[in-house]
């Protein structure tokens, strides 16, 4: 069985200390590949060099709609900024832009800062043709507005920890997006999550377990989530859609693939 991870923050501590022994619990598990997500300038690096160092390790680069004000770096955001992550994003191990998108749930950045970041970023995947992460928490309506205005350019979107309404995965999915399900999917609580996604198509469907956060259930209580833990959200999701896992796994490896452009073993 093989299964890929596509949001993961390996660069993250306490990750990125014990590397080794955290994909080898993940190999171990099924979970053979990995795509370790950036979010601000300094992680985009890291990301780079971890998909650089392992095998069957790939990167996405982006600014996080929380780093959206890059007051650490100088104030407002500078064109240096996105010049350097367009750089990094012609790195044959990068496969995608984000995570960015907007966040209006915690507003650590401002709503104009976050939308010139999103912006500046769908620019740059729109340019080198690559797909992109959608981070967006309360702010919906807000982001497919602004993912329109780069259609057709830009077809290969995912909408990362899905966990809007059936309505929101229904709009997403006309659109022919992809959406991505975490651990949150596992919860007691998340029953309408869970009826959300069972009309996910597979060939749009992936999963990721955007460690270390979120563990799922039955290790919910494990506070550093790792690849490895991902097993229990496709374990889910194939009973879910009344499905062998091996052949779950398949399926949405496959979608993983398509979106991610990831070679074939």
């Amino acid at each position: 069985m093989e299964l890929i991870d596509t949001h993961c923050h390996l660069t993250f501590e306490p990750l990125a200390d014990d590397i080794e022994s955290v994909l080898a619990r993940s190999k171990a598990a099924g979970v053979t590949s990995w795509i370790t997500v950036g979010t601000d300038p300094q992680q985009n690096q890291m990301v780079v060099e971890f998909a650089n160092k392992f095998q069957n390790m790939y990167a996405a680069v982006g600014i996080h709609p929380h780093d959206a004000k890059l007051a650490r770096w100088g104030g407002e955001a500078t064109d240096h900024t996105f010049a350097e992550l367009e750089k990094l994003a012609q790195n044959p191990k990068v496969v995608a832009i984000g995570e960015t998108g907007l966040d209006f749930h915690y507003n650590f950045s401002n709503h104009p800062d976050q939308k010139r970041a999103f912006i500046q970023q769908l620019k740059i995947a729109s340019k080198l043709n690559l797909p992109v992460i959608i981070h967006c928490r309360e702010s919906f309506d807000a982001t497919m507005e602004i993912l329109e205005q780069f259609r057709p350019e830009i077809r290969k979107v995912v909408f990362h920890c899905f966990t809007g309404s059936a309505d929101q995965a229904k709009i997403v999915l006309d659109k022919g997006f992809y959406i991505s399900f975490t651990g949150v999917v596992t919860f007691k609580n998340a029953h309408t999550l869970r009826d959300t996604a069972k009309i996910v198509p597979l060939d749009r469907l992936m999963i990721e377990t955007d460690c270390p956060y979120m563990s799922p259930e039955p290790v919910r209580k494990q506070k550093i989530n790792e690849p490895a833990l991902m097993l229990h959200t496709a374990t889910c999701l194939a009973q879910l859609k009344e499905m062998d896992l091996p052949d779950f796994a398949e399926n949405v490896t496959s979608a993983s693939k398509n979106f991610f452009h990831l070679p074939e073993k």
